[in-house]
């Protein structure tokens, strides 16, 4: 799939965000990217052999003080090559961007890796 339709479908995934969650996105920035650096596999914990569909980068609402007013935006990466190689069709890659977008944003709102684990939000 070429980059400027995954991003398209990444948008897609973004905006059928449910209104409640939508609405509250603020400083953001969601990036696609190719694959995962050996920095981000490692902030993110992966183990070798496995690998990074999404990465989320930056302080939760959960942890937000009145100072963070000037803060950096938070950033959202989208891994676009493995998530391709999970995938046997453009419906697939669709499903599999939304899930990862719900999973990243839900970090954004505060919610970890045991949170997720215990919902269905991921």
């Amino acid at each position: 799939m070429n980059r400027q339709r995954f991003e398209e479908l990444v948008l897609e995934a973004v905006e059928a965000l449910p209104p409640r969650f939508l609405d509250r996105l603020a400083n953001i920035d969601i990036e696609v990217r190719d694959w995962p650096g050996p920095a981000e596999l490692r902030s993110a914990r992966v183990p070798v052999g496995r690998t990074l569909l999404g990465l989320y980068v930056g302080i939760p609402h959960t942890r937000r003080t009145r100072g963070y007013h000037l803060a950096l935006p938070d950033r959202i990466f989208i891994y676009q090559r493995p998530i391709e190689r999970l995938c046997r069709s453009d419906d697939e890659v669709r499903e599999r961007i939304g899930r990862v977008i719900k999973h990243e944003i839900a970090h954004h709102f505060g919610l970890t890796e045991a949170d997720l684990r215990d919902t269905s939000v991921s």
